[in-house]
């Protein structure tokens, strides 16, 4: 029995020597797979770290091609506005020089008109005198101004000789003065188109016609149009409703 018991313990101490040098022997091994896990994972964090980064890359390259296809595509619409303005320009300074050529061309013209309106006021009858020779010169002024353009000053021109022009196709009544004896006397003149132009003194007591041929006014009798001269001054004044009025004109050459 004690034999028996003795071998008892030797198997046991065997058997647990060996349990220790076996796990001693797995130690290494098993350390090693854990390092390798461990590596590996390290690895594939690197991997996915790396996919990361060169999928945010590539997102990145493509938001640049497309800034790139639309930077592309505004300089292509850019440069035809460009080409545009341009063509633009040169037609502008072709317009341009086109203006100072009729300009050098016109300003002569103008100047002939304003000296042929300044003639015909002289020699025309003698109503609202002053006045028509302030407009001539003031187109002389305006004329020698560097601020006016042509086109302007040939518009005022026009405008002037449209004034002139309606004077002949409207009836007018105004205040002024005649020269009599070497006296300035006071009258209300009424003028009829560019037919005739008659005055009456304020007091009343002198009637008289102008005559263009003579270049003179020409007394009237008070009995013959003095009723008619002064409904037409009521008339112009807007005084007395329109009407047919007598008023001596003067007679065709030749006649008697």
């Amino acid at each position: 029995m004690m034999t028996f018991k003795a071998m008892a313990s030797t198997v046991l101490a065997l058997a647990l020597g060996a349990g220790v040098a076996s796990a001693q022997q797995l130690d290494p091994p098993i350390d090693a797979q854990v390092d390798a896990n461990e590596t590996s994972a390290e690895s594939q964090k690197r991997v996915e770290d790396i996919a990361t980064a060169t999928d945010s890359l590539t997102a990145e390259y493509r938001l640049t091609l497309k800034k790139i296809e639309s930077l592309q595509i505004f300089n292509r619409q850019l440069s035809q506005v460009i080409e545009s303005q341009n063509e633009e320009l040169e037609s502008l300074q072709r317009q341009i020089d086109g203006v100072e050529e009729v300009g050098r061309a016109v300003t002569p013209l103008m100047l002939q008109m304003i000296e042929a309106l300044d003639q015909f006021v002289a020699h025309d009858m003698p109503f609202l005198v002053q006045e028509r020779k302030d407009r001539v010169a003031s187109l002389r002024v305006l004329m020698r101004r560097s601020d006016v353009a042509e086109p302007e000053r040939y518009r005022r021109i026009l405008e002037a000789y449209q004034i002139e022009n309606d004077y002949g196709r409207t009836i007018d009544a105004h205040s002024g003065t005649i020269e009599k004896d070497g006296v300035e006397v006071p009258v209300d003149f009424l003028r009829v188109g560019r037919i005739g132009i008659m005055y009456k003194t304020r007091d009343g007591q002198e009637y008289g016609v102008w005559d263009q041929a003579n270049n003179a006014w020409q007394p009237l009798e008070p009995g013959d149009y003095a009723n008619w001269i002064n409904e037409g001054i009521r008339v112009a004044k807007k005084q007395s409703a329109p009407q047919l009025i007598r008023v001596p004109l003067p007679q065709p050459g030749g006649a008697s």
